[in-house]
């Protein structure tokens, strides 16, 4: 328990774990509990903190309090903050966060959390964190829309209660927690937020005028981009959507994420805009979950005319085949405990050669009805899909999002779990003596036939042992695949590095070092990247 209160505060209390407000007090007591929680158990304290920014190492002292009043505070104040946290890190640091909770079907208001951003900017205080049972995709994310003027110099974040949970079971997963005390705590905080009486939830239903909206588009009607039912539909959506990743990551014990491009990870209104004229012109809604380790991402498009839910997931084929029979083959053999109900394969071929897709079942009879008209195309990709048609329940409020969670787990259960991305072996030093034999036997134009690597069918030259081998003052040799597949090298790590700044090579991009036994993603290869 802190000493004294900080400057700023009249009064307050330290943040209980067994709150003494009353029963009416739901939110100071959903606060008090949440709060005592994030102080006590230093694990989880660094979890949540590291989501908005804030680094809790284990000198770092974090004060939690509720039943704040502050010294300064506007005359016209008329709702005070449900709690505050006031972070001590190293050099002195002080970084304070005003914290504003909502429980069961309260929803935030606009105009309260702009006069929290007042009370912030006379106090000193850094930032406002809002808890409620609302969804947004990341953090920085608020599930509001603010006027910037007044929250300028304040930064916003935003937990929901089931963000919470889920970090929560990651943490005790983790097996990280320091004693059985905190350990205990974490686990029946999670139970907590798990029980309904509580009134945490999740995401159970989309907006009131989702039913019109899919009537509309039945019925072939042109979708007005000013109609609010649009904005409406797509902001539900991207509330579901962060729900399913969270419900995926306490399934999968790992976090699952939204993969969404710079500019909406920065700018909430900007993906909803593009969302919406998406929806317009489409038709469709859909989002992309990145699961660590899985062969791709996940993609998920519900289909509005067509009241459908895709699931899917796209493969490389791997490039140490040359035929078409034999790439087929290789994922066929992948999906062998897959059931076949529903599951489509489509292949992608080079040129102006259209896809072609077949069921699963008739694949495994038929290897041969994915192959192209050309028989000596070989496919670059594959999509595994499973297309789930909702009919009458993907226009319900909470049906449709009833058989999103359902289809959507399935999928990954009976497909995901068994893909393996397409991994191409290492290239091989050339041995120096049958080097030279070759050298003797062959014409030029063979010779620069032999000095193009076959391994994995990528493009780029054979390394050898003169080539590829770094000298003291280089360091060692590697070579890299862009994003097409190619090979590249031989270049030095200083090389990769400055790929790796300039966007080309990403922390998933595969590299090998001469001298490795096999390739590893890059974030493997430079843990510090």
């Amino acid at each position: 328990m802190p000493a004294d209160l900080p400057s700023f505060l009249k009064s307050g209390e330290p943040a209980r774990l067994l709150p003494v407000a009353a029963d009416s007090s739901k939110e100071v007591r959903a606060a008090s509990i949440a709060l005592a929680v994030l102080s006590a158990v230093p694990d989880f304290r660094a979890a949540m903190l590291s989501t908005i920014g804030q680094r809790a190492g284990s000198r770092a002292r974090l004060d939690c309090y509720t039943e704040v009043v502050f010294a300064n505070e506007p005359p016209d104040m008329k709702c005070r903050p449900d709690g505050l946290l006031v972070l001590e890190g190293g050099k002195g640091r002080t970084w304070g966060c005003l914290v504003e909770v909502k429980i069961g079907a309260a929803q935030l208001e606009a105009d309260q959390v702009e006069r929290y951003a007042a009370l912030a900017k006379l106090n000193g205080i850094d930032a406002i964190l809002t808890i409620s049972n609302q969804f947004v995709a990341t953090p920085a994310h608020s599930p509001l829309s603010l006027s910037k003027s007044s929250l300028k110099g304040i930064e916003i974040f935003h937990w929901s209660w089931m963000f919470l949970l889920t970090q929560a079971l990651l943490v005790l997963n983790d097996e990280t927690v320091e004693t059985p005390a905190e350990e205990f705590m974490l686990r029946e905080f999670a139970r907590h937020l798990d029980h309904p009486a509580t009134g945490t939830s999740r995401f159970d239903q989309m907006n009131p005028e989702w039913k019109d909206l899919v009537s509309k588009v039945q019925s072939g009607a042109v979708l007005n981009r000013n109609d609010a039912a649009v904005e409406l539909s797509v902001g539900a959506w991207h509330q579901e959507v962060r729900d399913l990743s969270l419900m995926l990551s306490r399934q999968l014990r790992t976090l699952v994420s939204i993969c969404l491009p710079k500019t909406h990870r920065e700018d909430y209104d900007a993906r909803l805009k593009d969302d919406s004229d998406f929806l317009v012109r489409e038709h469709k809604l859909s989002c992309t979950l990145d699961i660590p380790d899985a062969a791709a991402p996940l993609d998920i498009t519900a289909d509005l005319l067509r009241r459908s839910v895709v699931v899917s997931m796209s493969l490389t084929a791997p490039k140490d085949k040359q035929r078409a029979s034999a790439r087929i083959n290789w994922l066929l053999r992948q999906l062998a405990k897959s059931e076949a109900g529903g599951i489509q394969i489509r292949a992608n071929w080079p040129g102006r050669a259209a896809s072609t897709q077949a069921s699963l079942e008739a694949l495994r009879e038929n290897p041969e009805c994915l192959e192209a008209d050309n028989k000596s195309l070989a496919p670059y990709s594959f999509d595994v899909l499973l297309v789930a048609d909702l009919a009458g329940k993907f226009a319900g409020r909470r049906t449709f999002i009833e058989q999103l969670e359902e289809v959507v787990p399935l999928f990954y259960k009976d497909v995901g779990e068994h893909l393996r991305a397409y991994v191409p072996p290492p290239p091989k030093l050339k041995d120096a003596k049958a080097d030279a034999t070759e050298d003797k036997g062959s014409s030029d134009e063979e010779s620069d036939e032999k000095s193009v690597t076959k391994v994995g069918e990528l493009s780029g030259p054979q390394p050898s042992e003169k080539s590829n081998a770094g000298t003291k003052e280089q360091g060692d040799s590697f070579f890299y695949l862009d994003a097409a597949g190619e090979q590249h090298g031989p270049c030095l790590a200083a090389d990769l590095k400055k790929l790796h700044t300039a966007g080309m090579l990403t922390k998933e991009s595969y590299v090998y070092k001469v001298g490795d036994e096999d390739w590893k993603i890059y974030s493997a290869a430079f843990p510090d990247a």
